[in-house]
């Protein structure tokens, strides 16, 4: 066994399980046309989490930033958590309800 490669593998087995958890606990990213991606996990360090798409400028971002920075904070390799969520009025349009659901009427969505 080497051992110079072992905290490459735990960076990359916690970036995996970071993203994996993503996907499976937070499906309102992915439902609201957002997108999310973990561009730094350092197991006993820091994560930082990129949300993008349809999180642009999303009311309910806010809650989700919260939330996912609740969540992980809670694992006991993880000691800092980043969210970045990016704010733009170029969104879907957050003053109409609908938006908030993932339906955007002047785009064609569902209505």
């Amino acid at each position: 066994m080497s051992t110079d490669t072992g905290e490459p593998d735990d960076a990359e087995d916690l970036e995996s399980r970071v993203e994996t958890w993503l996907v499976k606990q937070m499906p309102i990213i992915q439902m609201h046309g957002g997108t999310s991606a973990v561009r730094k996990a350092e197991p006993g360090g820091e994560v930082i989490i990129e949300l993008g798409g349809g999180c642009r400028g999303c009311e309910v971002s806010e809650i989700t930033t919260g939330n996912i920075e609740a969540e992980l904070l809670q694992w006991p390799e993880i000691e800092e958590i980043t969210v970045r969520a990016p704010e733009s009025g170029e969104s879907l349009g957050v003053d109409q309800p609908e938006s908030i659901m993932g339906i955007d009427r002047s785009e064609g969505g569902r209505g």
